[in-house]
């Protein structure tokens, strides 16, 4: 809701015809855009001449030197006290009018601010510090906002309290949510309560603040500061305690609580471990795990080592990821080996997942299905839990925007098969956010990435299954393995059975009796992708066939594509899919370029600037062109992959030729069209430079034949991914046939 005093402060803002202050929305909404401008008005009443949006070093020690208090006595020129009285506005607090003077009004906001801040007692009276201009020229709130805990304010005042007057200790906001910057101080406020000076204290949790509150432990009966900052770090990880320099029974039983959580020894006392856990995401990165996962194969030598070293869990990969050439995939046997040695495993599937363009709804319905698919095809039981993985360091609004819908498609998906379970792999709040919203029931926490913003300021997930804390190598020779330590709570079990893995052997033909049960799935899916029953098509186009109707064509010609897919050694849902897809976008639009084709090569009169008079047209079932069905079997043919006379593209007697018969029997038969759509999938490979087709072909070469098949523009990159969940859906069918 706009404010009309925020925007006479944008107002003011706008004043400025300086080089480096930039005119801002006048909305009436505060923003960052509002509070950087801002701060470069402040730069520039300094007289410094690089302006940025960064209330930094420079800006500070400007403010230390000229101004160290700013109130009505000191402030230096109207504009300067605008800055203030619009900055307060922008906080919510009474700035005065904006009229340049710094009244009993803007003496009243200030100290009602610091108040808020709780530094009134290090910085009494009305006046402004640095440290505060730097608090309030910033989007921080000093009130309990939405889904704040007054419990976690208490806090948050705390810390302000007592060590704002430190060197590298800066206002915190008491807004009451835990923050990146929160966790920053509680570690600031640790060091500082060890006697580190300022310049040593930086807020890492290394090896002397590690050190120094081993030599700190509370427990019942312990009071003081200790006690103090041990029942505050408690609060920020939600346990329901009063802020106390006295460790009473209620803090004892509640950090057993804790413990059993975390799964700590549940001692009831302040140990160093418990610290730990407090104050960093990988909590102690030295305490045992009885989990663990690696992107290297378990063999017999490892599985040793890891039952030998107390593991019993073990994360192993569905898939690798495209592009890379680190394969960690699961291998042929290996999940024998790892059920043989007692150990249990739990699968994950990732791709590339690491940037939030990667996430959303189409990627999490066809890594959904591919997770299905993967999982059935080592031979994971019904029942297991798939981890899917978001890992990099997602931003709350990426986890709105992205990951939350990707994860809906994923659940959607999941629910529908009915075999698989949904697990996140990602950072605390991530987890958090995607179980909150019932899309998950357990969370493989990274953990150990400690710099994540979702980890800082971010308790443990609900429902955690493994904590991944810490990269180690252990064994020797054969039986050495580097592994990602992780702490296992016990609510995902993996699995130590698994079926036989699925046949590579080439598919032969559907069972009729199946085709109900793969229709639904297609449509299903095809829906979810805005294609629905009929229709869907561009506007004024008529299409020609429903979903349904599509799918009974397609299946006529299964024979033909049986035999087609096993010539050339593919599977049949890589040349179904470019067919279905092709049918069900038939419209009479293409039946006007056909005839426009036939009018080029059969009359000799025929108006050359007729847009719908073409050499080469789209055509048949899998809507192929001859320029691109001479091209595909030239190769073939130069690959000694098929036997047939090369042809050329530029013929235009050649291309005739070759149309014709891909155009077939007014699409019934379609022999010639369905071989040529294999022939043009397999060339595509090649021209991508993924090599010809196989039955073992990756999900990512897979996608970009997809893709070159339907063109080079965008809309071919988003059909080769929809296609490729399909592909997923009709994998899903036909590879327990197999």
């Amino acid at each position: 809701m706009a404010d009309e005093l925020v925007l006479r402060a944008q107002k003011f803002i706008n004043t400025y015809n300086v080089d480096g202050i930039p005119t801002v929305i006048e909305d009436g909404v505060t923003g960052w855009g509002t509070m950087y401008a801002l701060t470069r008005c402040l730069q520039h009443e300094l007289g410094l001449t690089s302006l940025s949006n960064n209330f930094g070093p420079g800006t500070l020690a400007a403010l230390e030197t000229k101004y160290p208090k700013l109130n009505a006595n000191t402030v230096p020129s109207a504009n300067f006290c605008r800055i203030i009285q619009s900055a307060l506005y922008c906080k919510g607090y009474d700035g005065g009018e904006i009229d340049g003077k710094y009244n009993e009004r803007v003496s009243t906001a200030v100290s009602k601010l610091k108040a808020d801040m709780s530094v009134t007692n290090a910085y009494p009276d009305d006046y402004i510090t640095p440290k505060v201009f730097k608090g309030l020229l910033n989007m921080d709130a000093y009130t309990t906002v939405d889904g704040g805990s007054s419990r976690v304010r208490i806090v948050q005042q705390l810390l302000n309290r007592r060590y704002v007057t430190r060197k590298d200790f800066y206002v915190i906001p008491c807004d009451g949510r835990h923050s990146r910057d929160v966790a920053k101080s509680m570690l600031l406020a640790i060091q500082y309560e060890l006697g580190m000076p300022d310049g040593v204290a930086n807020g890492v949790f290394g090896p002397g603040t590690q050190g120094g509150l081993k030599e700190h432990p509370v427990s019942l009966g312990s009071t003081g500061v200790w006690v103090q900052l041990f029942t505050a770090g408690m609060i920020l990880n939600h346990r329901n305690i009063p802020l106390t320099s006295t460790f009473t029974d209620e803090v004892r039983n509640a950090v057993s609580a804790f413990q059993e959580f975390t799964m700590l020894t549940p001692t009831g006392q302040g140990d160093f471990q418990t610290w730990a856990s407090l104050l960093v995401s990988t909590g102690d990165p030295s305490r045992k795990g009885a989990a663990s996962d690696c992107v290297t194969t378990i063999t017999p030598a490892r599985a040793k080592t890891l039952r030998d070293n107390g593991y019993r869990y073990v994360g192993r990969y569905l898939s690798n990821v495209p592009g890379s050439s680190l394969d960690k995939e699961i291998k042929p046997g290996e999940l024998d080996t790892i059920a043989a040695y007692g150990l249990r495993c739990f699968p994950i599937y990732q791709t590339y997942g690491a940037s939030a363009g990667y996430f959303h709804d189409t990627q999490g319905t066809v890594d959904a299905y591919a997770a299905i698919h993967r999982a059935a095809h080592y031979g994971f039981k019904p029942g297991t839990r798939i981890f899917f993985a978001v890992d990099f360091d997602a931003l709350d609004h990426e986890v709105t925007s992205n990951i939350i819908p990707h994860f809906e498609a994923i659940r959607r998906v999941l629910a529908a098969d009915g075999r698989y379970r949904v697990g996140i792999y990602g950072a605390r709040n991530v987890c958090t956010r995607v179980h909150r919203e019932g899309l998950s029931k357990a969370s493989f926490v990274s953990d150990m990435s400690t710099g994540f913003s979702g980890n800082l300021g971010y308790a443990l997930p609900s429902d955690w299954a493994y904590d991944q804390i810490a990269t180690i190598t252990i064994g020797s020779g054969d039986g050495a393995i580097e592994i990602d330590k992780n702490i296992a709570s016990g609510r995902d079990e993996g699995q130590n059975s698994f079926d036989p893995p699925l046949s590579t052997e080439p598919d032969g033909q559907f069972d009729a009796s199946r085709r109900p049960a793969l229709l639904e799935d297609i449509q299903v899916y095809l829906e979810s992708e805005g294609l629905p029953e009929r229709g869907g098509g561009i506007e004024g186009m008529v299409q020609i066939y429903s979903t349904t109707e599509a799918f009974n064509l397609l299946m006529e010609h299964d024979y033909i594509i049986t035999a087609v897919a096993k010539k050339m050694r593919i599977r049949k849902a890589m040349v179904m899919c470019p067919l279905l897809w092709e049918i069900r976008k038939l419209q009479t639009l293409d039946f006007t370029f056909d005839n426009g084709v036939v009018t080029y090569h059969t009359f000799a009169d025929y108006d050359p600037t007729d847009k719908y008079i073409k050499r080469d047209s789209s055509t048949g079932l899998g809507q192929v062109f001859a320029g691109t069905a001479i091209k595909a079997r030239n190769h073939l043919i130069d690959k000694g992959r098929i036997t047939a006379s090369v042809k050329n593209p530029d013929n235009d007697d050649d291309i005739w030729e070759i149309w014709q018969k891909l155009n077939g029997e007014q699409y019934t038969r379609n022999t010639y069209n369905i071989h040529h759509v294999a022939y043009a999938l397999m060339h595509a490979g090649a021209m991508m430079g993924r090599g010809l087709p196989t039955l073992d072909y990756s999900y990512e070469s897979t996608r970009l034949c997809f893709q070159r098949y339907r063109g080079e523009d965008d809309v071919a990159v988003r059909d080769g991914h929809t296609q490729l969940g399909l592909y997923h859906v009709i994998e899903k069918h036909f590879a327990p046939l197999r």
